[in-house]
Parts: C-alpha cells; sequence; structure tokens
C-alpha cells in the first residue's frame, strides 16, 4: 500500500447514496461537439486539444513543450475564435521587461496626470511564445499573473479579465540564450502538453486545406464567455466518489517514494488533477469520475512536477515512463459513481 493511502480495491466503500445530477450548462455546444469544431483547424490532435478545453474548463494553464511549426500557436489561437475571448499575445525575448507583460503608467499631458497603460497580460487567452527566453525577472512578472489572475504596477494592483487562460509554449531543442523555468513556475502550470508531428495521412490533409487560406480564417466562434463560466461550473458539479479522490492522493504520493524520482509532485498536483479530472469527465459526457478519466489525465499533470535523479537521467528514463509505472503499480478503485 502506498503510504498515507486508504483501503482500496475490492475494499472501497460504495458511496451511500447515487451522486447528484452534474449542473447542465445552457451552452447550444457540447463539450464533446467543440472538439469537432476545433479540429475543423486542428488536424489528428484530439488528445492535446481534449486536455487544453479541459485544462481552460478547470481554471488552469497550460505548457506546451514541442518542436516549432507543430500547431503550438494555431492551436492556441483557435481556443480563442471558437469562445471568442480576447486573444493576446507575447514572444519572449532575454530584455523583455515585467512592465512589457504588465503595463506601465505614462503621462497624460491632458489630463496631468499619470494614466496605466494595460499590457499584453491584460487579454483572457494570452499566448506565451518561447517562455524560456525570458528571464528570471520576466517570468516572476507573468507568475505573479497566473496565480494571483492580477498584476501589480507602480504599487497598485489590477484585476485581470475573466476568464484568465494562458498557454504558454517553449522549445525543448534549444539550449542558448534559454532560462530553464523554476521548479516553481513549472508547478503553476496545470498541465504540460506535446502537439507532436502528425501522421503521414494528417499531414497531407494540413497541406491540402491550408492551399488556398488558412482554415481559421473562417472559423467562427460558437460560445461566447458566459457559456465558459457555465461550463466550468458544471464541471465543478461533476461528481467524485471518495475513493477516486482516495486514488488520485495515492497516485500523486506514490511519486515521492520512486527511487528514480529525486522531488515527487506536490499537494497542488492533488488538487489540479482532482479538478481537471471533473472537467474531463464533462467533456466525456459524464456524471461522476471513474478512474480511467483520472489516469487520462494523470500524464500532463504529473509529468513537468517530476524531477529524476541523475542517474536516471543519465539511464534515458523519462517523467512518463516513471508516471506509466505508477498507474500500473497502484491500485484502482472499484464500484465508483451510480451504484
Amino acid at each position: 500500500m502506498a503510504d498515507g493511502g486508504a483501503p482500496h480495491g475490492t475494499q472501497a466503500p460504495r458511496p451511500a447514496q447515487a451522486p447528484p445530477a452534474a449542473a447542465q450548462p445552457r451552452a447550444k455546444v457540447s463539450p464533446f461537439a467543440l472538439l469537432n469544431h476545433f479540429e475543423r483547424v486542428i488536424v489528428g490532435k484530439r488528445e492535446p486539444l481534449t486536455l487544453m478545453l479541459a485544462a481552460l474548463l478547470a481554471d488552469g494553464h497550460v505548457l506546451i513543450e514541442d518542436v516549432p511549426g507543430v500547431a503550438k500557436t494555431i492551436a492556441a489561437r483557435t481556443l480563442a475564435r471558437s469562445f471568442s475571448l480576447r486573444f493576446g499575445r507575447i514572444q519572449m525575448t532575454p530584455d523583455l521587461l515585467p512592465a512589457d507583460l504588465t503595463g506601465s503608467s505614462v503621462f497624460d499631458n491632458k489630463r496631468d496626470e499619470f494614466v496605466f497603460r494595460p499590457g499584453p497580460v491584460f487579454a483572457q487567452l494570452l499566448l506565451v511564445d518561447e517562455l524560456n527566453r525570458a528571464t528570471p525577472r520576466t517570468q516572476a512578472g507573468l507568475l505573479e499573473a497566473m496565480e494571483e489572475r492580477a498584476v501589480t504596477a507602480d504599487g497598485k494592483r489590477y484585476r485581470l479579465p475573466k476568464p484568465f487562460f494562458v498557454i504558454a509554449t517553449q522549445n525543448p531543442i534549444e539550449q542558448s540564450g534559454v532560462f530553464p523555468l523554476p521548479e516553481a513556475q513549472l508547478d503553476r502550470f496545470l498541465i504540460q502538453v506535446s502537439m507532436g508531428y502528425p501522421t503521414s495521412e494528417d499531414e497531407t490533409a494540413i497541406v491540402a486545406a491550408q492551399s488556398n487560406s488558412h482554415p481559421i480564417d473562417t472559423l467562427a466562434p460558437v460560445l461566447d464567455v458566459e457559456a465558459i463560466m457555465e461550463l466550468r461550473l458544471a464541471a465543478a458539479s461533476i461528481f467524485v466518489d471518495p475513493s477516486v479522490t482516495d486514488y488520485i492522493v495515492r497516485l500523486v504520493r506514490e511519486t515521492r517514494n520512486r527511487p528514480d524520482v529525486a522531488l515527487g509532485a506536490s499537494p497542488r498536483a492533488s488538487i489540479g488533477l482532482h479538478h481537471i479530472a471533473r472537467a474531463y469527465a464533462l467533456i466525456q459526457g459524464s456524471p461522476f469520475v471513474r478512474p480511467d478519466h483520472v489516469k487520462a489525465v494523470a500524464p500532463a499533470v504529473l509529468r513537468h512536477r517530476i524531477q529524476l535523479t541523475p542517474q536516471a537521467r543519465l539511464s534515458g528514463t523519462t517523467s512518463d515512463e516513471i508516471i506509466e509505472s505508477i498507474l500500473e503499480s497502484v491500485e484502482v478503485p472499484l464500484h465508483v459513481g451510480v451504484s
């Protein structure tokens, strides 16, 4: 039994009552149908798109680590256009200052006073390109915005719009002129995903679709901000059996017991896994969270929160391999959901 775990397997108790029905949003488009809408632009990437949508509904942020040219930016723009979100984009460079993100006060001659000019961070969906090219000082400025949903400029605090959703990218092959993200900032991202190269068939379809124009140019919005907030409420009302909550905690705690792991996932990972599992269940049309929902989102939640030992890195072991081993070894609860 994992450290601190409760009895599991066949000992998992059935819920005393059937789970309450999840709140139904008034949105005319279901979360599952949204994925079909996204795929008008992004071909063959349903899994990362599903995780990104789940992160949005769970009020989290996304880190995309992948090579250039695999639709990281287009994925962010697709979500923004589909939801009528105010879109902002920042290209990180080493000379970028925190005020370039948050904004600053400038003197208005007509009003004879300083006036705050908001920066690009005042968006509802913010794309941060090549986050690891920014200096730690600028990264810290973004960290406050991500965690507090507010920024401080010239001694004053300004609230960011709702929803506030950050999609940050970084290129794993770049080694020069980059500043690796500290663990504290990595932990602020709910999930880390990779788009990956398309299959031969998908790449052929992508080239054909963009022969005259880009599909995103004609992509129409299908939901507004109010509908997004309703979907978030619906996700928050998804039932989670206590045995599934215990399963989530046992998975996260097991990352701290592995000999190849120097630093395991924190309790913030348990909270995030719980939240995004509910959003994922909503997207799948389920009124309650099943263990397979947890398994589907666990790698994205945990992979950037695990630090491997030097010996494990030298041997070629990856975080995903550790997580897969944990998912196979930790016993799954039975009898969850409706009795």
